[in-house]
């Protein structure tokens, strides 16, 4: 459950940042020109350039993050071939210190022990589950479908309306996506709402008023 909470926060993130990268962009160009062609063009780059820089960093991170996992399951399963009868102390120490009883994390470290032992100290000692570590292109494709899905509503927001209606169907759109952003991320952290929507949607109006202005600057020259 927690993993699962971890991937739809992740997603949310992803779609969040989606939304306003792409939104400051096509906003930006919208403040230069009326054309659709040099919009779109720049939207499209926007989001195929965020889309994989987003999977490439996320598949960069969680491959380091599975590399250490593993050093650290290959050091576990070494002294537990050298030493067992100490890991089996640890393994007790650790299990007590959780508020069992000295007797009764005694024989639960033992019982873990003669089950698995390299998964009971993978689990209590380190957090780590052998068969469910993390998997970068998981991570790289959640990470670039989620930014994706971000990016396209203020690019359809802003190529789809005439001259005159662009800009604002695309501010009213991604405060509204926005907002619901806010929402969920709050909901999943358990974080208050209000607060969530606020941080998304100051942060998403900054970066829209801070790139059509200087869009229009650099249109009027």
């Amino acid at each position: 459950m927690g993993s699962r909470l971890n991937w739809l926060r992740a997603g949310v993130l992803g779609a969040n940042d989606g939304i306003i990268s792409t939104a400051g962009l096509v906003v930006g160009v919208a403040g230069a020109t009326t054309a659709r062609a040099p919009i779109l063009a720049a939207g499209v780059a926007g989001l195929l350039a965020g889309a994989l820089s987003m999977a490439a960093g996320e598949y960069v991170s969680v491959s380091s993050q599975r590399d250490s996992e593993r050093a650290a399951l290959e050091t576990e399963r070494r002294e537990l071939a050298e030493d067992p009868e100490a890991e089996l102390t640890e393994l007790t120490e650790l299990l007590e210190a959780r508020g069992l009883k000295r007797e009764l994390a005694r024989e639960a470290a033992v019982q873990l022990t003669e089950r698995d032992a390299l998964r009971a100290h993978a689990r209590v000692e380190l957090g780590i589950d052998p068969d469910e570590l993390v998997n970068p292109w998981h991570a790289a494709f959640a990470s670039l479908i989620a930014f994706t899905v971000g990016a396209l509503l203020p690019l359809l927001a802003i190529v789809l309306p005439g001259p005159s209606q662009r800009v604002p169907v695309t501010v009213a759109a991604v405060l509204a996506a926005l907002t619901l952003c806010g929402v969920i991320s709050a909901r999943l952290g358990g974080a208050p709402a209000p607060r969530a929507i606020l941080r998304n949607v100051t942060g998403g109006a900054l970066a829209m008023a801070v790139t059509y202005a200087a869009g229009t600057l650099l249109g009027a020259s």
